[in-house]
């Protein structure tokens, strides 16, 4: 499987300690495993699949969106707080 990163991403996942990191890389490895895990959003982020996971006991998400069969860009990963919003406008 072939994980692409963006801009967007990045800088969010070096902000967090290796605790968080560990927790990220299994939802990460999760979803490699299984793309079809996270949720299918519609409207604007049609083609955008979003992952409910634990961050330390608080509710964190990913956004990916699988390009082609065996390549997933990671677009995005937070807390649900104004999560939506900001995937809307950086989702390019």
């Amino acid at each position: 499987m072939r994980l692409l990163v963006t801009s967007t991403f990045e800088p969010s996942v070096k902000k967090m300690h290796r605790q968080q990191k560990a927790s990220l890389d299994d939802a990460v490895q999760a979803i490699a495993q299984n793309p079809e895990l996270g949720e299918s959003k519609v409207g604007d982020l049609l083609g955008v699949k979003v992952y409910k996971f634990m961050l330390q006991r608080q509710p964190c998400l990913l956004a990916y969106r699988v390009i082609v069969l065996q390549t997933i860009k990671l677009l995005m990963v937070g807390p649900h707080e104004n999560f939506y919003r900001d995937l809307k406008r950086t989702d390019r």
